[in-house]
């Protein structure tokens, strides 16, 4: 009967991948994760695999001394629903750090943080 039912699991995880694949992981982000820039960007990109569910998705760009300093305008990219943004003021050379956390449009949450640096 064991068999049976690791069998069957298997059969079903095999049958459904989407499944296995189903939370909205970061796929990439501009400013690059750790990367470094020339002048202060516009805004924070971050591109997920999975479309999310704004409403219960957050992203936050902080300083050095962990003060919120994007313009607290998070939102989704109109033409595309994996792509959290939020815009910037005019940011001055420093490291930042970006914070997320996203629930995707099949209610899986993933979360997570990553630093930037802008150089004059």
């Amino acid at each position: 009967m064991k068999t049976f039912a690791r069998t069957t699991a298997l059969l079903v995880a095999f049958a459904c991948p989407a499944a296995a694949l189903a939370h909205a992981f970061l796929d990439r982000a501009v400013p690059a994760v750790g990367g470094k820039v020339h002048g202060p960007p516009a805004e924070a990109r971050l591109h997920f695999s999975q479309p999310l569910e704004p409403a219960f998705s957050t992203l936050k760009v902080l300083d050095a001394a962990g003060k919120q300093v994007d313009r607290k305008d998070k939102g989704l990219d109109p033409k595309d629903a994996s792509v959290l943004r939020v815009s910037l003021p005019k940011l001055a050379p420093g490291v930042y750090r970006v914070v997320w956390r996203v629930l995707s449009a099949d209610t899986h949450v993933t979360e997570g943080d990553f630093s930037f640096e802008v150089a004059p």
